[in-house]
């Protein structure tokens, strides 16, 4: 999207130590923090990188928030899977334009928004209600009603039956994967990709255990992200990083 600021979107508040804020413009409507607040009518009609300064003094540059900015500061219910896994998930999974991807659990819709917006067409089960509204109105808020048509959910119990394919891949962030698995062979097509994302290592393991016949190229990893301070001669890494989230493990099904 480009051009100026209009009423109904989304707009990114940084202040001068790099906090962020995400905020729905409304008119009327004022943008509040400890440092005082700013009127929703200083952004709308202008353009992003403006720079506008709060009732106490505080200075804000306003930009349209990305898909990372919105993943990081959007409501939630379940616990989300941050960008640094989001990434190398679709790439593992090689998520492009047309492919049809079966997505369990939903949770808040981080994942779902990543792959609708790599042009997937997206079928999610999640076996709690308020999950699955919460990941709707996510996409709905941050994609626009539109990518609803790409977006099927319905609620179901995965560990004991899927939706029927074919899918090209199938994406997995519950607590026991593995028994999802057998499932997942009837309606992966030939050659398709399971990625699975899983908080601990035993969990993966099991995951591997039940990727055994009919499964190759199976691999598990988890990505670190560091990143560095850099200010004139002053060149580090920076003291805190954002290392273990999960472990990602991916498999090929080529039939049994």
């Amino acid at each position: 999207m480009s051009g100026t600021f209009a009423v109904g979107e989304k707009a990114l508040f940084i202040d001068s130590k790099q906090r962020r804020y995400l905020v729905d413009l409304t008119d009327p409507g004022e943008f509040h923090s400890h440092a005082g607040y700013v009127p929703h009518a200083e952004v709308i009609g202008h353009e992003p990188g403006r720079q506008v300064e709060s009732t106490k003094g505080a200075r804000f540059i306003v930009l349209r928030p990305t898909l990372e900015d919105f993943v990081v500061e959007m409501p939630r219910g379940a616990q989300v899977i941050y960008p640094k896994d989001l990434a190398p998930m679709c790439m593992l999974g090689d998520i492009h334009p047309g492919t049809r991807v079966l997505e369990t659990g939903v949770g808040s819709g981080a994942l779902s928004m990543a792959m609708l917006r790599w042009g997937a067409h997206v079928t999610g089960v999640e076996i709690r209600e308020d999950f699955l509204n919460r990941a709707r109105s996510n996409v709905r808020s941050f994609l626009g009603v539109d990518a609803l048509a790409s977006y099927e959910t319905s609620l179901g119990d995965s560990y004991e039956a899927l939706p029927g394919g074919p899918f090209d891949r199938v994406m997995l962030d519950l607590p026991e994967p593995w028994r999802v698995v057998p499932h997942a062979e009837h309606v992966l097509t030939r050659g398709g990709i399971l990625v699975a994302y899983t908080p601990s290592i035993t969990q993966a393991v099991q995951v591997r255990d039940a990727t055994g016949r009919g499964w190759v190229d199976r691999r598990t990893l988890e990505v670190l992200h560091r990143t560095w301070h850099i200010e004139g001669m002053s060149v580090r890494p920076d003291h805190r990083m954002v290392a273990h989230t999960a472990f990602l493990t991916v498999a090929r099904w080529v039939g049994a």
